[in-house]
């Protein structure tokens, strides 16, 4: 079974050189050989999943090498592959939710002229994941997530003829390359203190190293995190990437890409465990996100956006959760597969709006929609009740652990903590109940488009709801399975470990206030947009609202704190090399050359005035000679 391993990546590898390298010729059933070879990966993720349940827990994780990548003297990088439980969930995630949405794009995408390519960079994302994933050693997981970094700008940027998209994919690939330096320089110094970058090596040192070389380890790891999974503070980018096509957002920027993070940090959790301060940092960060990218989402009029704001939320809780330790690793991933399932489920719905909309993205424009799309509609009901946290969908069940577990810290700590994540879930049944009414609900608020074409709002093809109607059976039964008897958290724990927390409330304590929180969010859409008609142009809105509308200043910040002064740097620069140093240059050769010209003039051609200069200088040359004598 082993080797099915490395065919997990090489069947969507295969399928994007393919697309790639074969031409036109393939433009009319490409889309189909890159959805048959991601449903290949998944059907060998299934076997080999099934298989690894058939043996014992600590006989379940199994590594294949393939070869020896870089052998120099001491130094040795293997291209050698890890399957274990972390692993495995991440595959079938990748695969499972990648399938669908491949299958999905195959409607969504129909009429686009370039769709072979954009299949080809879907599948090469699913490679450059799997790699990531599936990695034994930290330098071929790098390897993973710049591939991961490539694919995501290519895809984002694939309407290429609109600017707004190739300023978001340059913006996604510039912001993630600060992470991604994080990654570098802590892969640097693994080496330098380990001698190693392989996980198992690494991990059964890291109990000799110093607290302080740890912690160095961990932030860069951390930042690494925050770029990948759109976190504070490089979360700009997640929201203008919302340009790329849905199946993008969906597959890139809630189901998988932005999860990069959370698994980078369970992955490393010796390290962090060993590093209390960065385990601080990583919670702090988890709970800012978690408030930032909630308030965000309740301001936006865009669809996808909106939604945007949701995933860098619930990242946030994913993030928060991992940063509790032992406690919360378990769950962390437990809510990152939950939200695969509803918030892919939500981005397609919402593409699906939008196929039917005349590709219209303002919510305000939408209204009624409930009675036209009427499986989109219920499909991204599913979701909605999922991330809200509704009792016993999937959502409620991975939500209120990570609460738990919040609680559980103990001491003041715990309690900011678990009021964070309780407000976040009052925001988050705020927002997506906006969402919720500004589409499905209320009158009729359609305007036609630039060319005055009103729309014809209709159902989707089957190809694209096929896929939603499959991601709602997640949405509404993958919390409460993992819940049975607490399987997933078993199922981990071998790579994970897991303490058990004693949160100050019982865990019905706990759902109740959840619950009334979700209780309360969702009352409180529903007075300010439920009960009286919306406007079709957005009010001026709150100090807050205003400032939420631009993604509570980041740019503004970013411009302030970061270009504007590495535009004065980059100025002063030029400045002093141009002035100063090709200034010095420039006189110097300047200098020479004028003593050059001077220096010609005394060349005449004449034999007379060489005869004179020698005569001159046969003169200074007696008279020095005499002068010297007489002293």
């Amino acid at each position: 079974m082993n080797s099915l391993i490395p065919l997990l990546v090489a069947a969507p590898l295969a399928g994007a050189a393919l697309l790639l390298l074969g031409g036109r010729a393939l433009d009319r059933f490409g889309h189909w050989i890159a959805t048959a070879l991601a449903a290949l990966s998944c059907a060998f993720g299934l076997v080999l999943f099934f298989d690894m349940l058939g043996r014992d827990t600590e006989h379940r994780a199994v590594t294949e090498r393939l070869f020896s990548w870089i052998p120099v003297g001491g130094f040795r990088a293997d291209v050698s592959f890890q399957l274990d439980q972390l692993s495995i969930v991440f595959v079938l995630l990748i695969t499972g939710v990648g399938t669908l949405i491949h299958l999905y794009s195959v409607g969504y995408m129909a009429h686009d002229e370039r769709r072979r390519r954009f299949f080809a960079y879907l599948n090469l994302f699913l490679a450059a994941m799997l790699i990531l994933v599936l990695a034994d050693n930290y330098l071929l997981l790098y390897v993973g997530w710049e591939g991961v970094g490539l694919a995501s700008y290519l895809l984002i940027g694939f309407w290429q003829h609109k600017p707004s998209a190739a300023t978001a994919a340059k913006k996604a690939f510039i912001v993630n390359r600060v992470g991604d330096m994080g990654l570098s320089i802590a892969i640097m110094l693994m080496f330098a203190e380990f001698g190693s970058f392989a996980f198992r090596p690494v991990f059964s040192a890291a109990g000799d190293a110093s607290e302080g070389k740890l912690t160095a380890i961990a932030l860069m790891l951390l930042l690494a995190a925050c770029g990948k999974s759109a976190q504070v503070p490089l979360q700009s980018w997640l929201g203008d990437a919302m340009e790329g096509p849905t199946p993008v957002s969906a597959l890139i920027h809630a189901a998988t890409m932005v999860t990069a993070g959370v698994y980078l940090i369970t992955r490393s959790a010796s390290i962090f465990n060993l590093a209390p301060d960065a385990q601080t940092a990583v919670v702090v960060v988890g709970a800012v996100t978690l408030l930032f990218g909630a308030i965000v989402g309740c301001a936006k009029d865009d669809i996808k956006k909106a939604l945007a704001g949701s995933t860098m939320s619930q990242i946030g809780y994913m993030i928060m959760a991992a940063g509790l330790g032992p406690i919360g690793y378990a769950f962390a991933i437990m809510h990152l597969v939950t939200h695969g399932f509803f918030k892919a489920g939500l981005f397609l719905g919402a593409g699906s709006v939008m196929h039917g909309m005349n590709d219209e993205v303002n919510m305000r424009h939408y209204g009624g929609l409930r009675k036209y799309m009427p499986w989109t509609f219920a499909t991204f009901m599913a979701g909605y009740l999922a991330i809200i946290g509704f009792p016993f969908l999937s959502g409620f069940f991975s939500k209120d652990k990570i609460i738990e577990a919040a609680l559980a810290k103990g001491g003041t700590e715990g309690w900011i903590l678990g009021t964070c994540a309780l407000v976040g879930a009052a925001v988050t049944a705020f927002y997506m109940t906006r969402v919720v009414l500004l589409t499905f609900f209320g009158e009729k608020r359609w305007q036609p488009d630039a060319e005055g074409h009103r729309p014809h709002p209709h159902e989707s093809p089957r190809t694209m709801v096929i896929p939603m109607v499959v991601l709602t059976f997640g949405s509404l039964f993958a919390g409460g399975l993992f819940s049975l008897g607490d399987s997933f958290l078993h199922f981990l724990e071998p790579v994970t470990g897991h303490e058990e927390g004693h949160a100050p409330l019982s865990a019905f304590a706990v759902s109740a206030i959840a619950t009334v929180c979700m209780a309360a969010g969702v009352g409180l859409a529903w007075l300010k947009y439920g009960r009286k008609p919306v406007p079709v142009q957005a009010p001026r809105g709150s100090l807050l609202t205003r400032a939420a509308r631009r993604d509570l200043l980041q740019d503004d910040f970013n411009h302030a704190v970061l270009v504007r002064p590495g535009s004065a740097l980059a100025a002063t620069l030029v400045f002093f090399d141009s002035k100063g140093l090709d200034g010095f240059v420039n006189g110097l050769a300047a200098a020479i050359g004028g003593l050059s010209g001077r220096l010609r003039r005394i060349q005449t051609g004449y034999v007379r005035t060489y005869a004179l200069s020698m005569f001159g200088g046969t003169l200074v040359l007696v008279a020095s000679t005499l002068l010297m004598r007489s002293v």
